[in-house]
């Protein structure tokens, strides 16, 4: 447990923050790291920690801007480009991928909070994967991105000590010396 997630008495509130803390496993696993090292893949996993972050970001946006808030597919893919999810293409920069991540996390906080409670439900998209005329609510897609955020992070943990040797413990206190207020 590198990070200890406040104690919330408010359901929203308390999924919303251990999905922030998964968001942090990912961004940490990539601080202070070069574009090349980032996109690099020094483990058996095909994965860098770049395509990690993309996948992050597109999943989470899929479930909540594209399913839970209903505003469709409008998320940059064609339907059949599931394979580059999984994989660096043209343009794709850390940076890049960053930035994304931080406005699908502030997309999801507000979509999130919006709702009038977590019983909030939709249709599951057709495809093979989900059973046909399936309904998630919004307290199951939390849920599923936390858990689809922790299994990246400790992937994300695997990964950047491949590169370096640096653990998920070094690296929140390298962040927090790093955010911390010049004295």
């Amino acid at each position: 447990m590198p990070t200890l997630v406040n104690a919330e008495t408010d359901e929203r509130e308390a999924l919303l923050s251990f999905l922030a803390a998964q968001r942090g496993g990912l961004r940490r696993a990539v601080h202070g790291l070069t574009e090349e090292q980032a996109a690099g893949t020094p483990s058996v996993s095909a994965l860098s920690l770049t395509v990690l972050i993309k996948h992050a970001a597109r999943c989470e946006r899929f479930w909540i801007a594209d399913n839970l808030m209903g505003r469709g597919a409008d998320n940059g893919r064609d339907g059949n480009d599931w394979a580059d999810e999984y994989r660096l293409t043209e343009g794709d920069t850390l940076a890049a991928w960053l930035e994304t991540y931080e406005q699908v996390a502030a997309e999801t906080e507000k979509a999130v909070r919006s709702l009038p409670d977590l019983e909030v439900d939709f249709p599951l998209p057709v495809a093979p994967w989900f059973p046909p005329n399936s309904r998630r609510s919004a307290r199951w897609v939390l849920l599923h991105l936390i858990q689809e955020g922790a299994r990246h992070a400790g992937h994300a943990d695997i990964i950047r000590e491949s590169i370096d040797g640096k653990t998920a413990f070094e690296l929140v206190d390298e962040v927090a010396a790093a955010e911390a207020p010049a004295a």
